[in-house]
C-alpha cells in the first residue's frame, strides 16, 4: 500500500529502481544520448527503454530531437529543473558511499564546486549554523498519518 502523504515514498515512485538513478547520475556528468547510457551503464535495452521513459513521464527528463550528419533522427535526454534538483539526492548517495562503502581503489566521482575545491553536503539550520546530523531529527509533518516521537528526542527526553 502507498502511502502517497509520505515523500519518501512519493520519490522512490519516481527514482528508486537502480537504472533509474543511474540514468541520473549519468545525466548530471553530461551525458544525453541513448547511446551514451546504454553503453556506459550496460542496461538491457528494454529496461533502458523504460526507465528513460518513466523519467520522462515524471518530468525529471526532457526528451530532445536531434539528428547527426547524415543519420535518421533520434531523441536526446536532457534534465529538467526536476531532475537538476536530484543532484542533491545523489551527491548524499555518493558522501554515504564513500564513508560508509569506499571503493578500495578511491572514489569514482567527487563532489567539488565550480573551482574544483571539494565540498560535502550538511544541514544548515535557520540561523546559518551547520549542524551535526545527530542534531537533525525527522518529526511528523501535517500531513503525517501516525504520530512518533522523532528519533533522538526519546534520548534527549
Amino acid at each position: 500500500m502507498t502511502d502517497s502523504s509520505c515523500q519518501v515514498v512519493r520519490t522512490l515512485d519516481v527514482i528508486g529502481e537502480k537504472w533509474s538513478l543511474l540514468i541520473i547520475r549519468n545525466a548530471l556528468r553530461g551525458q544525453t544520448k541513448y547511446s551514451e547510457f546504454r553503453e556506459s551503464l550496460g542496461a538491457p535495452t528494454d529496461i533502458l527503454t523504460s526507465r528513460l521513459a518513466k523519467l520522462v513521464e515524471s518530468g525529471v527528463l526532457e526528451k530532445r530531437a536531434y539528428r547527426e550528419p547524415g543519420d535518421r533522427e533520434r531523441a536526446s535526454y536532457h534534465l529538467t529543473e526536476r531532475g537538476q534538483a536530484l543532484r542533491v539526492v545523489i551527491a548524499a548517495m555518493m558522501q554515504w558511499g564513500n564513508e560508509y562503502n569506499p571503493a578500495p581503489q578511491g572514489a569514482a566521482s567527487l563532489l567539488v564546486d565550480t573551482d574544483g575545491a571539494t565540498v560535502e553536503l550538511a544541514y544548515v539550520g535557520s540561523s546559518g549554523a551547520v549542524l551535526d546530523r545527530g542534531e537533525v531529527l525527522i518529526a511528523p509533518g501535517p500531513a503525517a498519518s501516525t504520530q512518533w516521537a522523532p528519533i533522538g528526542a526519546i534520548a534527549r527526553g
